[in-house]
């Protein structure tokens, strides 16, 4: 098994590494967020170890970024953090699983072990509309043999749109779904999403349009 391991901490990388060596891993080691997604991109390791606090771009980024452009690679983060939206983020971003530091060293292995068992099983994540695909494992639309990646908020918009068919969704409850309720966020921005999925959608040359209906919101439809 290949992993890759990303942590700035000098002390904890060496460690780390001798811990997956010794235990028979093959191991590349990388003290930064931006070298970690040029490594991870490769798509040539079985499992990824990510701190979230890292100097050129910190582990949740890496990981979005990943999943948008298709690596499915099983991936845990190790944090510091102990608050719970870091832990939430995390696993929204794509994440497999997190250990909060200080962690030992057995717990770590024994998660890395159930991570790579699940990537044995994985079959990708799939919500469908009439012949449409909406992949949650990369963030992809699918439309035969054809594709379209999605930033994070235009998926989460897309999924909501997706889940409610023939219901009418109003701006302000995408917002408090996406945003939160208290969100200092204009519905304009909705519609910028919302105009960017209609491109990737005839881009794809899908049967499928998103229309806005006055005074109500919007509403996935199959064209006919």
């Amino acid at each position: 098994m290949r992993i890759l391991i990303a942590e700035d901490e000098p002390k904890l990388l060496k460690s780390l590494v001798h811990i997956f060596e010794i235990n028979h891993y093959v191991v590349d080691a990388v003290a930064n967020g931006t070298d970690a997604y040029d490594y991870a991109a490769s798509g040539e390791y079985d499992g990824l170890i990510l701190d979230i606090m890292m100097p050129g771009m910190d582990g949740i980024t890496v990981l979005k970024q990943l999943r948008q452009n298709g690596i499915t690679t099983p991936a845990l983060f190790l944090t510091a953090k102990t608050e719970i939206y870091q832990r939430v983020e995390g696993l929204d971003a794509g994440a497999d699983d997190y250990l909060p530091k200080p962690f030992a060293t057995a717990e770590l292995l024994a998660r890395v072990r159930a991570m790579l068992r699940r990537k044995d099983h994985f079959t990708p994540d799939m919500l469908a509309f009439g012949d449409l695909r909406l992949n949650r494992s990369t963030y992809e639309l699918h439309f035969g043999d054809c594709k379209q990646p999605l930033s994070g908020k235009e998926f989460q918009v897309m999924e909501m749109l997706m889940q409610k068919k023939d219901i009418i969704v109003t701006a302000e409850s995408i917002i408090t779904h996406i945003w939160g309720w208290d969100a200092n966020v204009d519905t304009s921005v909705v519609w910028v999403h919302i105009s960017n999925i209609r491109k990737k959608l005839d881009a794809l040359g899908a049967p499928v349009r998103i229309r806005f209906v006055r005074s109500a919101g919007y509403m996935m439809e199959e064209i006919t």
